[in-house]
């Protein structure tokens, strides 16, 4: 077991008393050495410090449990840039996993990564970012016949981020296209559950593991992880509430011929500005629950374009349409 410290001593020297009497400690009355478990309890008990387990990926099962009769996907890409229209991917990483209708994760059930040489060489700062160097891509190519195997049978496709990565799998693959996807940066209350953030490595660290992050079959476990820990507090997992989120419709309101002089108001209230290149309408734009539909039109109404009669275009928006460029 590889683990991480985190030491949190008053002083230097009441940290130093602490690590004599601990390796003192490090042996039973046997005089054997400690596993790796009880040397943990030790640290842990002493208050200075906090283990890291090393994450240790489930196996992939030959025969998946009965009671499990949906298919989910984890899916992480690795590419040159941000922009889904010029940029490519260079890595892709997919954990197929079982699931039942309350959401309760069952077995790992396939796991596939690949790498693909894009057309121009890897930017230095993705390699920065990602460990991925033109010498580990040359020459390869993402197997698409064991990439479809896994994602044609999902009910469900999950991203940490599926704004970014559902357009980038449309544009690589068309096996992505037509399928449900749900975010879990964006559908899950991380913050309820006692998160300070959203990021893989951080909500990673704060259950109890590091991982190798950034690389795109690694960080796919390390979000199962996350998604399969359960809350005593909630009384459901995180992955159950993601599942819920996926079953909801949202709306997206367009406040297209807003005044102009309203921007500022929008952007604080959380619109986002579409330029009309993507097929939208060419205004500001806000995605919420549809249970907050008829207040935010009451909003815009009432405080933007000052008309009660002001019907502005909506769109709604399944699992099958969210997260899409």
């Amino acid at each position: 077991m590889a683990s991480q410290l985190d030491m949190f001593a008053p002083s230097l020297a009441e940290h130093d008393k602490t690590v004599v009497r601990l390796r003192s400690e490090m042996k039973r009355r046997d005089g054997k050495a400690l596993s790796d478990e009880d040397m943990v309890r030790h640290l842990e008990q002493s208050g200075n410090y906090r283990i890291l387990r090393r994450l240790v990926p489930p196996p992939v099962a030959s025969f998946p449990r009965a009671g499990f009769p949906r298919n989910g996907v984890i899916v992480d890409t690795e590419t040159t840039g941000l922009n889904h229209r010029k940029d490519e991917v260079i890595e892709i990483g997919v954990i197929a996993f079982t699931f039942d209708d309350h959401g309760t994760i069952g077995d790992v059930t396939g796991v596939y990564g690949g790498l693909q040489q894009p057309t121009a060489l890897i930017p230095s700062e993705i390699t920065r970012l990602t460990g991925i160097t033109d010498d580990m891509v040359a020459g390869q190519v993402i197997d698409l016949g064991q990439l479809s195997a896994l994602i044609e049978p999902a009910d469900l496709v999950i991203a940490h981020n599926a704004g970014f990565d559902r357009p980038f799998c449309e544009a690589f693959s068309p096996v992505f296209a037509g399928k449900p996807w749900a975010c879990s940066v964006s559908e899950i209350d991380w913050a309820s559950r006692g998160f300070e953030g959203t990021k893989l490595g951080y909500l990673i660290g704060q259950a109890g593991y590091f991982h190798d992050g950034h690389r795109a079959v690694d960080d796919c476990f390390a979000l199962l992880e996350v998604l399969a820990q359960g809350g005593a507090d909630l009384g459901r997992t995180p992955f159950a509430e993601l599942y819920e989120a996926s079953q909801r419709s949202r709306a997206r309101i367009f406040a297209e011929h807003s005044p102009f002089d309203m921007k500022e108001h929008l952007k604080a209230r959380g619109y986002r500005w579409s330029d009309g290149s993507d097929g939208r309408p060419k205004s500001w734009w806000i995605e919420l629950a549809e249970d907050a539909l008829d207040e935010e039109l009451s909003y815009l109404r009432s405080e933007i374009y000052r008309w009660d009669e002001a019907d502005p275009p909506i769109k709604r928006l399944t699992a099958f349409d969210r997260f899409k460029a």
